[in-house]
C-alpha cells in the first residue's frame, strides 16, 4: 500500500507532502484544481517519462518521493532479480534535473526507467475511463479467469516446463544448424585429421628425425672417423692404447714409494680405463654403423610431412600441431554423430511437448469450469450498475502453439443490449460501460488474489446517483482487503470513505499553489454539501450530506 507521498517543485506544487492509510480513500476537488497534476507525479514514481516543462522552478529539481508497505505482494523475487534490496517498507524516490536527465532510486538504489515501471505496475493500479484497453488484452482477461480457476500454482508449474522446453528447442536449434553447415565441413576436416594422425606427434620427435637424418645422409664419413679414432688408439707402434699401457706400468712401480705417487697411479688407470672403453665403443659404432637408404629415405618423409605440416597450419611447435589435431578430431565426431544427437534432442522436445500438452489440458479444463460463474457475476454486477441486458460470451479455443499461459486463446465477447450482436468490448462498448466493465472485474479479482493499490480516477463520471451509489460500494467492498483511492466528483461515492483528501488552489501574492489536505468530518460534511449544491451550501445540501455519511 502507499503510505506517504512528497513533491517538490512540480507544476503547481512548490511543496506536498501527505500519508495515506489503507481501506478506501476519497480525493475531491474542483475541476482545474490539480487533482491530475497529482497522478501525474505519482506517474513519475510509477516509471513514466519525465518532461522538463513540468518543472515549477526552471534552476531547481523536481522530487518525488513515496514509501510503499509490500509484503503482502510477493516481490522478493523481483528484488533479487533486479540486484535491488527488498525492504517492506520500499522508497521510491524520482529527480528531474534543470539539464532535463531524470533519476530513479529504489531504496536509494539507482534503477533505470523499465525496471521502475514494471514495480510501479506491482504496486499501483490507475484505473480512468481512457485506460481501458487492459480489458481487450487477452493475458488479462486469462488473468481473471485463472484468479477465478485457482490456476496459480499450475500456471507456475507450466511456466517452470515452458522455459524448459524453449531451451530443448533452442539447442536443437543450434545442433541442425550446426549439422547443416558441418556436412560441408566434415570431408575437409576429415582430411586434415588423417594428416595430422599420419604424423607422428610427440615432444621431441622433429629434433629426433633430424639427428637421424644427419646420421644416416653421413654414413660414410661417419664410418670413416670412427675408423681413424679406432686406429689412433690402437696403432701397435704409436697408439693410445699401447701407450697408456707403457705409462700404467711405469706408475704402478712407483706407488709403493709414497701416497702422491699412489694417487697419481690411480689417476693414471682410470684414464687407461675410459680410453680403452672408448676404443671399445669406436669399434662397436664402427661395425653398426651401414649405409641403410630406405631408413634414410622413411626418416626424410617424417621430416618433410611435419615441415609441410607447420607451414600449412601456420605453427611452428607439436603442441599446437596436437592441440588441432584434438579439435579436428571433436569437430569430426560431433558432425559424424549429430544425427544421433539430433534424434535424442528431438525426443527429448517431445517429452516436453508431452508434459506441457498435460499441464495445459488441466489449466484449460478449470478455466472452462469457471466461465459459467465468471458470466454470473459479471451480469449480476453489472445489473446493480445501470446495465441489466449486458451480456457476455465467453469462449475459449486450443491453439496450436504454447503461450505463457497454456494453449489456450480466449474469446471474449459483449453485448451491451438484448437483441445485440456480441462484438469485442474495446469495439461495442462505450467509454462509461469500459469503466463499470473494468470496476466489475477488478471487484471480482481482489475477492481472489492480492491486488495491488488501486487508483479509479474519475470513473464515475456521467453516472447516475443512484449508481454512482452502487459504484461507490463496490469500492468501498473492495477496500476491506486492498487500498483502494477515488478521484470523484460525486458525493454519493465521496461519503464512502474512510478517509477523504481535498485537492485545492491556493493564491499567495501572484503565485498559485496546489494544495491537499485531509478532511474531518466537519470539513466532510461541507465538502459533501458543496458537491451536492455548490459554493451556496443549504441547510438542505448539509442535511442530505450528513445523511450519506450516516
Amino acid at each position: 500500500m502507499l503510505n506517504t507521498l512528497s513533491i517538490q517543485n512540480y507544476a503547481l506544487i512548490d511543496e506536498l507532502n501527505v500519508s495515506f492509510d489503507n481501506g478506501f480513500t476519497i480525493i475531491t476537488g474542483e475541476t482545474g484544481a490539480g487533482k491530475s497534476i497529482l497522478l501525474g507525479g505519482l506517474g513519475l514514481i510509477l516509471g513514466k517519462r519525465a518532461d522538463l516543462s513540468s518543472l515549477r522552478d526552471e534552476t531547481k529539481k523536481c522530487i518525488i518521493e513515496a514509501t510503499f508497505q509490500i509484503e503482502k505482494y510477493g516481490l522478493k523475487d523481483f528484488f533479487e532479480e533486479n540486484d535491488l534490496d527488498y525492504e517492506e517498507k520500499t522508497i521510491i524516490r524520482r529527480e528531474i534535473l534543470p539539464s532535463g536527465k531524470s533519476r530513479a532510486f529504489v531504496n536509494d538504489s539507482p534503477v533505470i526507467l523499465g525496471v521502475l515501471s514494471a514495480l510501479g505496475d506491482k504496486l499501483i493500479d490507475i484505473h480512468s475511463q481512457h485506460q481501458t484497453l487492459q480489458l481487450a488484452d487477452n493475458d488479462f482477461q486469462l488473468k481473471v479467469i485463472d484468479a477465478l480457476a485457482g490456476n496459480e500454482n499450475l500456471l507456475v508449474d507450466f511456466g517452470s516446463e515452458l522455459r524448459v522446453y524453449n531451451k530443448i528447442q533452442k539447442e536443437l536449434k543450434i545442433l541442425l544448424e550446426f549439422q547443416q553447415n558441418a556436412t560441408k565441413e566434415l570431408d575437409y576436416n576429415s582430411h586434415l585429421l588423417k594428416e595430422l594422425e599420419t604424423a607422428t606427434l610427440k615432444e621431441g620427435v622433429v629434433e629426433e628425425l633430424e639427428e637421424q637424418y644427419e646420421q644416416l645422409n653421413n654414413v660414410e664419413i661417419i664410418v670413416e672417423q670412427l675408423g681413424k679414432g679406432h686406429q689412433l688408439l690402437n696403432d701397435e707402434q704409436v697408439g693410445v692404447v699401447n701407450l697408456m699401457t707403457e705409462l700404467k706400468l711405469a706408475s704402478s712401480k712407483l706407488a709403493s714409494y709414497g701416497s702422491q705417487f699412489a694417487s697419481l697411479n690411480e689417476r693414471i688407470i682410470s684414464v687407461f680405463i675410459e680410453i680403452d672403453d672408448i676404443s671399445g665403443e669406436l669399434e662397436i659404432l664402427q661395425d653398426n654403423t651401414e649405409a641403410n637408404p630406405h631408413l634414410l629415405e622413411e626418416v626424410n618423409t617424417k621430416l618433410q610431412l611435419l615441415y609441410n605440416l607447420f607451414k600449412k597450419h601456420g605453427t611452428s611447435t607439436i603442441t599446437e600441431l596436437v592441440a588441432l589435431k584434438e579439435e579436428l578430431t571433436e569437430k569430426v565426431s560431433a558432425a559424424e554423430n549429430v544425427d544421433a544427437s539430433i534424434l535424442k534432442k528431438e525426443k527429448e522436445l517431445a517429452s516436453q511437448e508431452t508434459k506441457l500438452n498435460k499441464l495445459a489440458k488441466i489449466i484449460s479444463g478449470k478455466r472452462v469450469k469457471v466461465i459459467p460463474s465468471l458470466q454470473k457475476q459479471l451480469t449480476e454486477t453489472l445489473t446493480q450498475l445501470g446495465m441489466p441486458s449486458a451480456t457476455f460470451k465467453i469462449e475459449i479455443q486450443s491453439s496450436a502453439t504454447f503461450n505463457a499461459k497454456g494453449k489456450d486463446e480466449l474469446i471474449f465477447l459483449f453485448a451491451a443490449n438484448k437483441g445485440s450482436n456480441y462484438g469485442d468490448l474495446k469495439k461495442v462498448a462505450s467509454g462509461g460501460e469500459l469503466s463499470r466493465i473494468m470496476l466489475t472485474i477488478k471487484s471480482i479479482l481482489a475477492k481472489y488474489e492480492q491486488l495491488p493499490t488501486m487508483m479509479f480516477d474519475e470513473i464515475d463520471t456521467g453516472v447516475s446517483g443512484e449508481i454512482s451509489n452502487k459504484m461507490g460500494d463496490i469500492m468501498q467492498a473492495m477496500s476491506k482487503t486492498m487500498q483502494v483511492f477515488s478521484i470523484t466528483h460525486l458525493p454519493q461515492v465521496a461519503s464512502k470513505g474512510v478517509n477523504h483528501f481535498k485537492v485545492y488552489k491556493q493564491e499567495e501574492g501572484n503565485v498559485t499553489h496546489t494544495r491537499m489536505k485531509k478532511l474531518e468530518m466537519e470539513a466532510r460534511i461541507t465538502e459533501l454539501a458543496e458537491m451536492l449544491g455548490g459554493k451556496n451550501i443549504t441547510d438542505s445540501a448539509l442535511a442530505h450530506a450528513k445523511e450519506l455519511l450516516g
